[in-house]
């Protein structure tokens, strides 16, 4: 079965090892993304919604470059620094899985890795190519 790798290009890819996407045949794993744009700036500083969406933005991204879109998602995990931004991480994740509804995790952690950061997300997509 072949591997497709998918890199954004980060400079952190290549340091610690990973891709952003993994497609191996129908299956696509999403790595932890954060809320970073194309230049590797933080987005929405302090506001957990805000954060959220540009991350779902770039999960979306890494599944378009692997052939795949968020309808395919079949699982998300998130991890907040705080538990209690839940209801303003679930709202943009409502916003784009609320008609797809994956399986779904959020979970309290103890730090990422900045302390700009409030929390990442990872998916998990199976494409239909049929």
């Amino acid at each position: 079965m072949p591997r497709k790798n998918i890199a954004t290009g980060t400079p952190w890819e290549p340091i610690v090892g990973y891709s952003r996407a993994v497609r191996m045949g129908s299956f696509i794993a999403v790595s932890g993304t954060t809320a970073t744009d194309a230049e590797g700036n933080i987005v929405g500083h302090g506001d957990p919604y805000v954060q959220a969406l540009q991350v779902l933005r770039n999960i979306e991204a890494a599944l378009r470059s692997a052939g795949a879109q968020l309808k395919d998602v079949v699982r998300t995990r998130m991890f907040v620094t705080n538990i209690a931004d839940w209801e303003r991480v679930a709202k943009a994740h409502a916003e784009f899985f609320g008609d797809i509804r994956p399986a779904s995790t959020m979970v309290e952690v103890s730090r990422l890795i900045s302390p700009e950061i409030l929390l990442e997300i990872e998916a998990d997509a199976i494409v239909n190519d049929s």
